[in-house]
């Protein structure tokens, strides 16, 4: 029964993929690559409440290849690099999503897309990498078979908080060349000296939002929410985790934000359940039950059965061979399991019936405006089928009116959080129930 259900919200899900209006993609030669028309399109996103990512792609091997070629197939491979990407990233990624695509310099190109506002769609970025770099690798490798192509690539998100947004474009583009040419050592090594600096130092910040009882209108839970050190460039979610997954220290990252988390709730005395993000990266680490199982023993007062362990990220767990049987040894500790970002894509519909979880929360991606969208409101009731026949409680995410409200009361979702019921703020003592 709930196989059927999920594939009737798929099929829902992909009439409305449809009706979304279609951009024509821009590719941009070098001299307008910061000019207006990226400018805008930035601009724009963030209006949407989107986030904006900049992905650097850079031929690894250009030097050896421009002496083995020679000038004239040198330009050749070029334009066909431009040529293959173009295509690419145009059959794989949704129009709407492409602000532009353009030289850099040399060889490298620079995708610059519109992306969820959730710091867990960093890993979206490797995804979309791998999706661009490979077909294109195997394209031109058809064209020349004796030679041996690979990009590097990076991504940073541009800073919507900056006073210029072009200036804050300019820097998001450097730091992601910098993470593509790991051979520019000092940049690089700058980005790695900073976020083991935050790791070594525990300098991040954890808010809770809570999460209401639609029905009654109390507080039920909290989830907590990460920021970098105040002032800086990794102070917002998204630079300080994507910065953690490039340089190899997401785990460590997230494992301070459990031990933060928990000592938090400790101080505040909270009784809540109290929601605490990790990505599937992490809980498909082998030592992450371990890990856990040590932190808990610090804090005695607080029981398994009081946190949820909420699996970030839309994209696939295969691959994660200890993903699974970490989450059976969670839910033997008395952790509950909670799935995010439903809605936004339709990966993790399948992660539900692989898991079971005890509460799905939906992206607020479908939320926004559903009181104006009838095609979201029915997607929202083919969720709803799913979560009741996987026994599973509803958040709905990111509710910024009084509208967006009244169509969750009207549909009996169980839970919801956002700016409209309350903004994230620091946990303290008699805040909790």
């Amino acid at each position: 029964m709930i196989r059927r259900s999920i594939d009737k919200v798929k099929e829902i899900m992909q009439w409305g993929k449809l009706l979304l209006p279609l951009s024509s993609l821009r590719f941009y030669p070098p001299k307008f690559v910061l000019r207006n028309p990226v400018l805008e399109g930035v601009v724009t996103a963030f209006q949407t409440g989107h986030e904006v990512a900049v992905i650097v792609f850079n031929l690894q091997n250009v030097a050896e290849l421009a002496e083995q070629l020679g000038e004239n197939q040198h330009r050749h491979l070029q334009r066909q690099i431009k040529k293959a990407f173009r295509e690419v990233v145009l059959e794989e990624l949704d129009e709407q999503d492409i602000i532009s695509l353009h030289d850099y310099y040399g060889d490298g190109l620079t995708l610059v897309v519109q992306v969820d506002h959730d710091c867990h769609y960093i890993s979206e970025m490797d995804r979309i990498m791998k999706n661009l770099t490979n077909p294109v690798e195997k394209r031109l490798h058809k064209l020349y078979q004796s030679i041996q192509l690979q990009f590097e690539t990076g991504y940073m998100f541009v800073d919507k908080k900056h006073y210029s947004i072009q200036e804050s474009i300019e820097k998001a583009q450097r730091q992601a060349i910098a993470m593509a040419e790991k051979r520019l050592a000092a940049k690089y090594d700058s980005m790695f000296y900073t976020i083991n600096n935050i790791i070594s130092q525990k300098n991040i910040k954890l808010l809770a939002q809570p999460i209401i009882d639609v029905a009654t209108n109390e507080i039920r839970a909290w989830e907590m929410l990460t920021r970098g050190p105040k002032g800086t460039a990794l102070e917002s979610p998204l630079p300080l985790f994507s910065v953690a997954r490039q340089t190899g220290t997401l785990y460590e990252l997230e494992m301070i934000v459990l031990e933060k988390a928990l000592e938090q709730i400790k101080a505040a005395k909270c009784r809540d359940d109290v929601f605490i993000n990790f990505t599937p990266i992490t809980l498909g680490n082998i030592r992450f039950t371990r890990d856990v199982k040590n932190l808990l023993q610090r804090v005695r007062t607080i029981l398994p059965t009081q946190i949820i362990i909420e699996v970030t990220e839309n994209d696939s767990i295969e691959g994660l061979k200890d993903f699974i049987y970490n989450i059976k040894m969670l839910r033997l500790m008395g952790f509950r399991i909670a799935i995010d970002d439903t809605g936004a894509g339709y990966s993790n519909l399948s992660t539900i019936s692989e898991i079971m979880p005890d509460i799905i929360k939906i992206d607020r991606s479908l939320i926004s405006n559903i009181d104006k969208n009838s095609l979201k409101e029915s997607m929202l009731k083919g969720l709803l089928l799913v979560a009741r026949e996987a026994g599973s409680l509803v958040v709905a995410e990111g509710i910024e009116s009084e509208e967006e409200a009244s169509v969750l009361t009207r549909n009996k979702v169980d839970l919801a959080q956002g700016n409209f019921y309350a903004p994230p703020t620091v946990l303290m003592r008699d805040m909790a129930t």
